[in-house]
């Protein structure tokens, strides 16, 4: 005689009844992103179609700054509310850093745990990047030569730690980042007092507030100062990946934007040769 099916608990049926609640949610959100999105994108085509039937010479119509203001708020609301969909602690106070600085576009990928196993082409995929090249990763720089006068951060040009934003294509040059920060002096400083090293993981992981693979300028614990290097503010289209605070959190975002809120100095600081 066959056994019966073992029926499932009541905590195992509370699990299941929150799991689908919680991809309800999801595809609500999802829903209505998709809908403000749509608004936005069908006022652009009215615009594009009463410009194409205009007669010749006609000068273009001056964009309503209100409705495209209306449209910059709707997308950053839309952005925040989806970044709050089953986020972790962490991923919502990142969220709300950047929500609160005014950013138009960011977007959060929860990642496999091998993520870090597999080749950039594969995370790129993963990510739906536009390149492997709009692949990037913080990491802190320790100038293991400091001048004794030289305890901290508040003097971006002569800091004793940075974060350093670079590609996963490109390799940092270390000795083009002593340099340039050499530079920043003025001369002030020799250059005795300048070796640009990849700071201890334990040291990273207190300044930052996060662990390997996981550091951030977003959110980040010390307020150190940030060098991002000069290609990808080049990037196109401008929106590139880096990581959120968790090993398996990454989050992407315009560089431009990027750039004008945290003002991190742009520096060629990488090889020529990639």
């Amino acid at each position: 005689m066959a056994a019966m099916p073992t029926l499932p608990t009541q905590e195992q049926l509370l699990g299941r009844f929150q799991a689908l609640q919680q991809r309800i949610q999801a595809v609500e959100a999802a829903a209505e992103l998709f809908c403000r999105f749509r608004a936005i994108s069908n006022r652009l085509d009215a615009v594009e179609q009463a410009a194409s039937q205009a007669p010749a010479g006609t000068p273009p119509p001056v964009p309503d700054a209100a409705a495209a203001e209306a449209a910059a708020a709707a997308s950053r609301q839309a952005a925040y509310e989806a970044a709050q969909v089953d986020a972790s602690p962490i991923q919502a106070r990142l969220a709300q850093e950047l929500f609160d600085k005014g950013f138009s576009d960011f977007r959060f990928v929860r990642v496999p745990g091998d993520y870090y196993d597999r080749p950039l082409e594969w995370r790129q995929a993963c990510l739906a990047a536009a390149s492997t090249d709009h692949l990037c990763k913080s990491i802190i720089m320790e100038n293991t030569k400091a001048h004794p006068s030289v305890k901290g951060w508040e003097d971006p040009n002569n800091s004793k730690y940075y974060v350093v934003i670079v590609q996963y294509t490109a390799r940092l040059n270390a000795d083009k980042l002593k340099n340039i920060i050499h530079r920043l002096n003025g001369g002030r400083i020799g250059k005795q007092y300048f070796n640009m090293r990849l700071c201890p993981e334990d040291v990273s992981d207190e300044l930052s507030g996060y662990e390997h693979n996981a550091v951030s300028p977003i959110g980040i614990k010390a307020p150190l100062p940030v060098i991002l290097s000069h290609r990808i503010a080049q990037l196109q289209p401008d929106f590139f990946f880096i990581g959120a605070g968790e090993v398996d959190l990454k989050v992407g975002l315009p560089a431009a934007e990027f750039i004008e809120k945290y003002t991190p100095m742009v520096l060629d600081c990488t090889y020529d040769d990639e």
